[in-house]
């Protein structure tokens, strides 16, 4: 298996407002550096950072926080009822860590999340990308269609299932640990052209297998907890997300339609739109650099 950057850190910060919950993360790069929080996708955890964006990160001098949401890794299992309720624990984070302001990367399922934090931590997040994020599919601001518009409809049985099927692939990812690689391939394989070159390079293969082993090996029910909420109408309004968002969307992503992109960055008041011509979903992540470099110019912005 391909070497990778290992984390500088990784560690737990108490949140909630009872502080008897927890979030783990893991940082790359160099210690009070700009700090660029990346929240990643469904499935993911707190290692599902590209490795070029984090030697980047190294030579650049950037701070880089890989965040587990509930139910991941070594965060504690929990239900958010708003995407308020995750950017008050992420406050929480921000302030254990000594993020007086930051950016934040979100990867599909990451993108609302992402999109939240500017919204509800405004003196806080200065600039946000979002790669190939996931649409709002109930309330004004929704859009049909994509996988994500099917997890809405099957998010009833989520509900009631989501404790034994967290266990049940819980139990299996032990079992498969094995063939992880043979796994990543097979998906690879069944995957269109982008994502398949993508996941056929030797460190981002490994990269995922590492986020894989590393983020499932307690427990598995955090992808369950963001279907429900992705199924509901968002606490927020994308017209109120007053913050430069960079959007980055595969023109061949068969698991978020670009369309869904357009159209969050028709109603995102300071959005731009970079298409990545013949990628998939994980199109994004192959261009980290640029995407690092361009959050933080924005700091620079008045």
């Amino acid at each position: 298996m391909t070497d990778i950057t290992s984390p500088r850190i990784e560690g737990k910060v108490l949140v909630g407002p009872e502080r008897d919950r927890v979030l783990s993360f893991s940082e790359f790069g160099v210690p009070h550096a700009p700090p660029v929080v990346w929240l990643h996708g469904t499935p993911g955890s707190r290692r599902q950072v590209p490795v070029e964006a984090r030697e980047f990160a190294e030579r650049e001098n950037i701070r880089i926080i890989g965040i587990d949401r509930p139910g991941i890794g070594s965060s504690t299992a929990h239900v958010y009822k708003s995407f308020h309720e995750f950017t008050d624990d992420l406050a929480v984070v921000a302030d254990n860590l000594g993020l007086e302001e930051m950016s934040v990367v979100g990867l599909s399922g990451g993108g609302p999340y992402t999109l939240a934090a500017a919204r509800y931590l405004p003196d806080r997040v200065r600039s946000c990308a979002v790669l190939g994020g996931v649409a709002p599919t109930r309330g004004e601001d929704a859009v049909d269609g994509g996988l994500v518009g099917f997890g809405a409809m099957v998010a009833p049985l989520v509900s009631l299932g989501r404790v034994p099927i967290g266990m049940a692939l819980t139990s299996l990812v032990r079992v498969v640990k094995p063939f992880a690689s043979q796994i990543i391939d097979a998906y690879g394989f069944l995957s269109p052209e982008g994502d398949r070159n993508l996941l056929a390079r030797p460190e981002f293969k490994a990269m995922f297998i590492d986020d894989l082993l590393n983020g499932s090996r307690k427990q598995f029910s955090a992808p369950f907890s963001d279907i429900m909420l992705f199924s509901k109408e968002w606490d927020f309004r994308l017209a109120d997300v007053d913050k430069p968002v960079h959007w980055y969307h595969g023109d061949a992503d068969h698991i978020v339609p670009e369309t869904h992109g357009e159209h969050c960055v028709r109603m995102l008041p300071q959005a731009d739109m970079t298409v990545l011509h013949g990628e998939s979903h994980l199109g994004g992540m192959g261009v980290a650099e640029e995407i690092l470099t361009r959050v933080l110019a924005d700091w620079d912005r008045p």
